[in-house]
């Protein structure tokens, strides 16, 4: 397990990834860990900061950086796609474009692939095995309801025991319909549970039995990955989904990690900020933790 010493920091995420493993951080540890994006005012990623450009705010107070990397991290992902009436005619585009994600996939991470509608599938377990994982796209079942939420929670489910960077990609065309799971809760799990969600939402036209009408992606899909850490697209063309999917692996490759210890376990929620001082660079990391003396235990499965 890791201590909040840099020199110890150092050597066991080493040792880690030579061995395909994830480095493994946990409050409880007293060691809380920071993925960071750093964009430029165009959107670019930029890949060169260094410890000393970056400064974390817990409950708007400077806490020492503890540790510090810009190397690229391992992680462990589930691709969920919303395989709903709506998406029947985009549905071979869509697994196109989860292609795009999986075959940028190294041999130290691992992922899943998944899908929701009015049912929630995964494909079993988490593999560095591409072509599996490109050939479980095509086992992925479609219906009607749009479940989000519960197909959120369902792949939160999914990491229990997983340690490391955890990371769902989401993509849905429309808003929540059906789902059991409130917004607030699956929210709060994604915080607690320290799981980086990237959202990637699509307007298209379609037939609701009546008339040809356009979906709205749920909105709250955004604020979810702001909250994580991760990154939201909000997309009107099919065309746009590949480049898309390809930014989200991209964006994992660059991340920096970074890490604190929190001066108390106080059992409360902390704000968290992270801010370069590099002028005309903004980033992008998760803007909460809890701060308990054990991670909350993964809930139930939910079908």
């Amino acid at each position: 397990m890791v201590r909040p010493l840099c020199a110890l920091f150092v050597l066991a995420s080493s040792i880690g990834l030579l061995a395909g493993q994830q480095p493994t951080f946990r409050s409880s540890v007293r060691t809380v860990p920071v993925y960071a994006t750093a964009l430029d005012s165009s959107g670019r990623l930029v890949s060169d900061l260094t410890q000393e450009d970056f400064e974390i705010l817990d409950n708007a107070k400077p806490v020492p950086i503890t540790s510090f990397s810009n190397d690229p991290q391992p992680f462990t992902a589930i691709v969920m796609l919303d395989t709903s009436a709506s998406m029947t005619e985009h549905l071979k585009l869509l697994n196109q474009a989860s292609e795009q994600f999986l075959m940028r996939l190294l041999p130290v991470d691992r992922a899943q692939v998944g899908a929701f509608n009015d049912k929630l599938q995964l494909s079993g377990t988490f593999t560095n095995n591409r072509d599996d994982l490109i050939a479980a796209l095509d086992e992925l079942q479609f219906g009607n309801s749009t479940r989000l939420w519960d197909g959120l929670a369902f792949s939160i489910d999914a990491f229990k025991g997983v340690d490391g960077r955890r990371v769902v990609l989401l993509f849905t065309d429309g808003e929540d319909f059906g789902s059991r799971t409130r917004y607030g809760d699956v929210q709060t799990r994604a915080r607690d549970e320290e799981v980086m969600i990237y959202g990637i939402g699509l307007e298209v036209n379609f037939f609701n039995g009546q008339r040809q009408v356009r979906s709205k992606p749920d909105r709250s899909l955004r604020r979810i990955a702001e909250e994580t850490g991760g990154g939201s697209f909000e997309l009107q063309k099919t065309d746009e989904l590949a480049p898309t999917f390809s930014r989200v692996a991209q964006e994992l490759r660059s991340q920096y990690l970074l890490a604190f210890a929190p001066e108390a376990l106080d059992g409360k929620v902390h704000k968290l900020e992270v801010r370069t001082k590099r002028p005309g660079v903004t980033v992008r990391a998760r803007k909460s933790y809890s701060a308990v003396a054990e991670t909350p235990a993964t809930g139930p499965e939910r079908n």
